[in-house]
């Protein structure tokens, strides 16, 4: 456990380096223990300031880039979030720690089972899990005032900015090249959208089951 501690200290060191303010997010990455979303095979690597691979092609994303997203969306405990790409189930854990619900979607279900455990193993009760096309969002539960997506889409998802809350943020990384995927702030208003670039990033790509199968 100390040198858990120690490795997670030197996380938020490295996260402080890299522009991340917010002390409600350092506080919120320094007490979700990273080493128990990463496979066995890279649990030495667990704070590394680096994504990593857990299966079925997907990641768990660098924690600059975790700690970024986080911060942008402007996170109190009133907030519904909807995420898209449960993942191994860091990025929702973390989310978890600063808003009221997180609502998840996954398209991947032997990853979605490991969250789920995850999610059980750490008390977590404010999280819902739904095993689907996140590509297509949660209508049932819409609207949401937060929306965050952990792949890449082409462009801002119009099906998800439906389901975007009046004032509401969506962040989300658009880009059809790694090399050139941009990481976007989009603020919903009464009339239009407001959008910010944060900067680039490199994820995944969003794939919907039709685009799949």
């Amino acid at each position: 456990m100390i040198g858990a501690r120690l490795d997670a200290d030197t996380l938020r060191a490295a996260l402080i380096r890299d522009g991340i303010t917010d002390e409600r997010v350092l506080d919120a990455i320094y007490a979700i223990p990273r080493d128990m979303f990463v496979p066995p095979a890279f649990k030495e690597r667990s704070y590394e300031n680096s994504p990593l691979p857990i299966g079925l092609h997907q990641t768990i994303s660098q924690p600059t880039v975790v700690a970024m997203m986080t911060q942008a969306l402007e996170l109190d405990d009133r907030v519904k979030i909807l995420e898209i790409g449960t993942g191994s189930g860091y990025q929702t854990a973390i989310l978890a720690k600063l808003c009221r619900r997180v609502y998840t979607i996954e398209r991947h279900r032997p990853l979605l089972s490991e969250a789920e455990a995850r999610f059980d193993q750490l008390g977590f009760t404010n999280i819902v899990t739904r095993f689907g096309d996140g590509s297509m969002g949660w209508k049932e539960q819409a609207p949401f005032s937060r929306i965050i997506v952990t792949a890449a889409a082409i462009d801002v998802p119009q099906v998800l900015l439906d389901q975007l809350d009046v004032g509401g943020i969506m962040v989300v990384p658009v880009g059809l090249e790694e090399r050139t995927q941009h990481l976007l702030r989009v603020r919903k208003t009464e009339d239009d959208i407001e959008t910010e670039d944060l900067g680039l990033v490199r994820f995944v790509p969003l794939v919907s089951d039709e685009e799949a199968g």
